[in-house]
């Protein structure tokens, strides 16, 4: 009977197997995604200006506003229509079938087979041919043991990567509402700019005539009919380019909306019925969870983790169990009894021994991608910073620059209505009628492009904070640390 130190010595070697044996088996198990954003990376607060008492975070439906029940209906309808949401879309489909493919690896692979043989022969094609009919039923099955998890590390791979298209999807859909508000905006701004313009030509056409009746009563000489020509000539030489651009943009926007440009067209005019809103930041903290092309960036990450952790997986042995079971008969009508019934199983152990470093490269390979999607993830964070920090400037310097030419126009026209008062009592020459003018359609112009670019970078700010979305905590694999914080 062997003694403790004999069956202490006999344990000894599996033992020292076993450890070994551990190791491996904790190595392929799958491992939580790295952290990637170091805390010099995350800003405790923004430095832009803030409006106030503004409301903290858009609203899914952040369009409406600018209380533009046009811009509302054009949206909703890209949101239908656009091909760009549509293609995202698909590839959402695509990605949903990918995780069913990669899902069927964790289940049985069953498969059955009838067949009929009918040979004959004759002489000495016996030897080749069989003389013979048979008829067969069989079923097969075989199971790859996820031992080490490859399987679940490919479908975790699949299940991120079917939710970086979801986050893709709601990226689309958010530039597009704000390329949509962005261009039906540039179209207003461009018929208030040719209206502008049109008015300019209307008082020099007046001035013009007044202008002619002096000259014939020989109180004004050519000159100041020649300058007043030329002003208008500038005006008017304006025209075809705002024009052309005026189209160009309602072409583009009627693209967005998935319409062809053919007998499309906006109702509104101008900006005057836009208003400003008002939004604020939250804490930098939240920002990135509520843009979804950081979700996206940190979904394509945790996939690259998973191809990672099934590349580490994939130098194990992989264990498959196969069976296999049928009937055979020569009769049809006696082909299921039990007697002709036949079976077999077995099990496969596959180790790779050499590949020419085929495993060693597609752990490289691995590896490397993932610090390729690290970098992704932190520009994507960085990019999103900035772009909060832009748009607050944005909306805070156009606002006071909106302000400041709208007491411009006031006093500007003041100054062109005396002008012309003076001029026609003969107290002013024409040139001070000229500059008042000029003075007074640069700054309605400008005014016209200044009112657009501060609702622009409203839409800017909307579409930097997220435009009202928010990723779902179980889908989160990076600021788990902040979430736990809090």
């Amino acid at each position: 009977m062997p003694t403790q130190s004999m069956r202490s010595a006999m344990n000894a070697p599996f033992s020292l197997l076993a450890l070994p044996l551990l190791v491996t088996l904790l190595a392929g198990c799958s491992t939580p995604v790295p952290q990637s954003l170091p805390p010099i990376m995350q800003p405790k607060a923004f430095a832009g200006p803030a409006a106030d008492n503004a409301p903290v975070w858009p609203d899914p439906d952040w369009w409406k506003a600018f209380h533009d029940e046009e811009l509302t209906r054009m949206i909703a309808d890209a949101q239908v229509g656009n091909r760009d949401l549509a293609v995202a879309a698909a590839h959402v489909m695509e990605a949903e079938a990918q995780v069913t493919v990669q899902r069927s690896a964790l289940f049985p692979q069953i498969g059955a087979q009838a067949n009929h043989v009918n040979a004959g022969c004759s002489g000495q094609s016996c030897l080749n041919y069989a003389n013979e009919k048979a008829f067969g039923l069989t079923f097969n099955a075989s199971y790859e043991l996820d031992v080490w998890g490859l399987a679940q590390d490919n479908l975790r791979a699949a299940d991120e990567q079917l939710k970086s298209t979801r986050f893709t999807r709601q990226a689309v859909a958010l530039t597009l509402a704000a390329n949509v508000a962005d261009q039906y905006l540039n179209v207003l701004a461009l018929r208030q700019r040719i209206a502008i313009a049109n008015q300019d030509i209307a008082a020099i056409i007046s001035i013009l005539d007044l202008i002619k009746l002096k000259v014939k009563a020989g109180s004004s000489d050519h000159l100041d009919l020649a300058r007043e020509q030329a002003q208008m000539e500038s005006v008017e030489a304006q025209l075809p380019g705002l024009q052309i651009q005026e189209k160009r943009d309602l072409y583009t926007l009627a693209v967005l909306l998935g319409r062809p440009p053919e007998g499309f067209d906006v109702k509104a005019q101008d900006l005057s019925a836009v208003e400003s809103p008002q939004v604020g930041a939250g804490l930098p903290s939240d920002l990135l969870l509520r843009r979804p092309d950081v979700a996206e960036a940190e979904a394509n990450l945790a996939s690259a983790h998973a191809n990672v952790d099934a590349a580490r997986a994939a130098f194990l042995p992989q264990i498959a169990l196969t069976g296999s079971g049928g009937f055979f008969s020569t009769a049809i009508g006696t082909l299921l009894q039990g007697s002709n019934f036949g079976y077999a199983y077995g099990a496969n152990l596959l180790q790779t021994v050499f590949d020419g470093g085929k495993l060693a490269g597609q752990k490289d390979l691995a590896d490397a991608t993932q610090q390729e999607f690290v970098a992704q993830y932190q520009s994507a964070a960085l990019n999103a910073y900035a772009d909060v920090e832009t748009a607050l400037i944005q909306v805070a310097n156009y606002g006071n620059a909106e302000d400041h030419l709208r007491r411009e126009v006031e006093a500007a026209r003041e100054a062109f209505e005396i002008s012309q008062l003076q001029y026609r009592q003969g107290a002013t020459d024409l040139l001070n009628v000229l500059q008042a003018q000029q003075t007074l359609f640069s700054a309605e112009d400008q005014l016209a492009q200044t009112i657009l670019a501060s609702r622009q970078a409203a839409v800017h700010l909307y579409q930097a904070l997220g435009g009202g979305w928010v990723e779902n905590p179980e889908d989160r694999t990076q600021l788990v640390e902040n979430e736990l914080a809090k």
